[in-house]
């Protein structure tokens, strides 16, 4: 049985993952690793080890000696492993910095250590920069970071390119638009609107919502990453998009119409530094080398997510206490009790 290591696997997209692969490869044995810093939970993993095919370490990407133990046996390596909040980075880049570009090399030089089969880099449209009224962002459009998460994805990615280049590791980057889905932690935007309104409360707007953002649920995400570990071409990337693009203020009226709210909830609140005006993504490269397809409409994966936090409120609530609040806090200007 094949071994692969998945690293952030208790996060929103690698527990997913984890998930999806144990349901459509039962030839695979999975190595979930997850440091279970502040977004990882291992209530996402929950009742996914009773099967004999997943087995949950806990070990930090930036840890030499950790990762190489997690990579024993291992023919596949998934990084999914990351800080991933603008929000956050642009209170303070230091631990994006650790985590994406020294936990990214310390993995490369242990998968090359290891002789690893193929190497596959998770990440993201944001690398590209912010896009104007028209065209989608493509595999050789120049990268233009405009926050210290997207500069240290940035930076992740041509390391990974690198290690290709000089060394031969077998590496596939890819990058994806904002993903949407069950277990996804209540700071990203849909998650963070749909628990604040089930608990009575506003949701913060940034600006006029005029930004623009192409989503995807994650499920087909997790299937583009899959398709691309098994079929993808050493050195490539491959961009990953569901051509759903949406303004902000459109995707707030969606969930706002999904829980049979009015605008009197919405609350417009400064706008974020940098904040990128558009994301589109060009995933043609993916569906004609992969075979790959995006198979959830939006407005159904929506209609399942709201669905998801309504059913799981145990789930997220957990979540919406003590360090979180304070950081909703500093995030929003808005202190919420307990």
């Amino acid at each position: 049985m094949s071994r692969w290591l998945v690293t952030g696997a208790a996060g929103f997209i690698g527990s997913n993952f984890v998930r999806r692969v144990l349901e459509v490869r039962p030839d695979l044995h999975l190595v979930a690793y997850d440091a279970l810093t502040y977004a990882g939970n291992l209530a996402n993993l929950d009742g996914l080890a009773d099967g004999g095919r997943m087995t949950f370490v806990r070990g930090d990407i930036c840890n030499q000696q950790e990762v190489a133990a997690a990579l024993d046996g291992v023919s596949v390596v998934i990084n999914f492993a990351a800080e991933s909040h603008v929000d956050r980075s642009i209170h303070g880049g230091a631990a994006f910095v650790q985590t994406n570009v020294g936990g990214t090399q310390t993995l490369l030089d242990a998968a090359r250590t290891a002789g690893v089969q193929r190497y596959v880099q998770v990440s993201t449209d944001e690398v590209y920069g912010s896009l104007g009224p028209e065209g989608r962002f493509v595999e050789d459009s120049p990268l233009q970071p405009s926050s210290a998460y997207s500069a240290s994805k940035a930076g992740a990615d041509l390391l990974v390119h690198a290690a290709h280049h000089t060394h031969g590791l077998p590496t596939i980057i890819t990058r994806c638009s904002n993903n949407y889905g069950p277990y996804q932690f209540p700071e990203k935007i849909i998650p963070l609107f749909v628990t604040n309104l089930l608990e009575g409360r506003s949701v913060p707007v940034y600006g006029t919502g005029q930004n623009v953002r192409d989503w995807i649920h994650v499920r087909d995400h997790c299937d583009a990453v899959l398709a691309a570990a098994e079929q993808g071409t050493p050195g490539r990337v491959y961009n990953v998009g569901a051509d759903s693009e949406k303004t902000n203020l459109e995707l707030t009226r969606a969930i706002l119409s999904g829980l049979g709210c009015d605008e009197s909830r919405i609350e417009y609140v400064q706008d974020r530094l940098g904040h990128d005006l558009r994301y589109a993504i060009d995933s043609s490269r993916a569906r004609q080398e992969l075979g790959w397809q995006p198979q959830v409409r939006f407005e159904d994966g929506l209609a399942e997510t709201i669905q998801w936090y309504r059913d799981n409120q145990d789930w997220w609530r957990a979540i919406k206490t003590g360090a979180y609040l304070k950081y909703y806090e500093l995030q929003y200007g808005e202190k919420v009790e307990e």
